[in-house]
């Protein structure tokens, strides 16, 4: 039982690829989801971010899915996509740490959340973080970055909150700005077959 009382549905997780791109399409464009955004925010280029509009987001994500970019995961109840994380090669985003200038080899990032509302609270964020992990992982990701926020911050809580990383083994190496925390989880290579 989850903590509202409703059974706590059994997920499956995929990869967003031009085979999963309409239900990417319709959890984005469901009630409440981020149709407004199309998780471009911190992947556009200069030239996307004179582009303005819903329109014009959505069709920058769809062609990086048609180019094969990696650009997250998704979560399912049955058949149902119910959410969304984005995870990706750090390398795909523009940067989400201003003064960064290590190495992207190696290292994804976790920019974004999204889980329909009438599952919120069972959990469904936590179960997300460890599929984007091990998902990484199996695609070479040494390290994991994500950005995110303490439970009372007005904004940018999206990109999850600083206890479910640090439940996560996550640890935090930095700050930008004055509420994204800047963490990280190593991981442990892929055991070959």
């Amino acid at each position: 039982m989850s903590e509202r009382g409703a059974t706590t549905p059994k997920l499956s997780f995929h990869a967003v690829d031009s085979a999963h791109w309409a239900d990417f399409e319709r959890l984005f464009e469901s009630r409440g989801a981020p149709k407004y955004c199309w998780c471009m925010v911190w992947r556009a280029t200069p030239e996307e971010g004179k582009l303005t509009g819903n329109a014009n987001r959505k069709a920058a994500m769809h062609q990086r899915v048609k180019d094969k970019v990696p650009v997250g995961l998704l979560a399912y109840a049955d058949d149902e996509p119910v959410g969304w994380c984005s995870i990706a090669p750090r390398d795909t985003y523009r940067r989400l740490v201003k003064d960064d200038t290590s190495d992207d080899d190696g290292v994804w990032a976790i920019s974004c959340f999204f889980i329909k509302r009438e599952l919120r609270g069972q959990g469904m964020t936590k179960r997300l973080l460890a599929a984007a992990l091990k998902h990484a992982r199996a695609h070479g990701a040494m390290v994991v970055e994500a950005y995110p926020v303490d439970a009372d911050s007005p904004s940018y809580r999206f990109m999850g909150f600083v206890p479910m990383f640090e439940q996560a083994k996550f640890h935090e190496i930095g700050r930008e700005g004055t509420r994204r925390h800047v963490m990280r989880r190593k991981l442990r290579a892929a055991k070959s077959s």
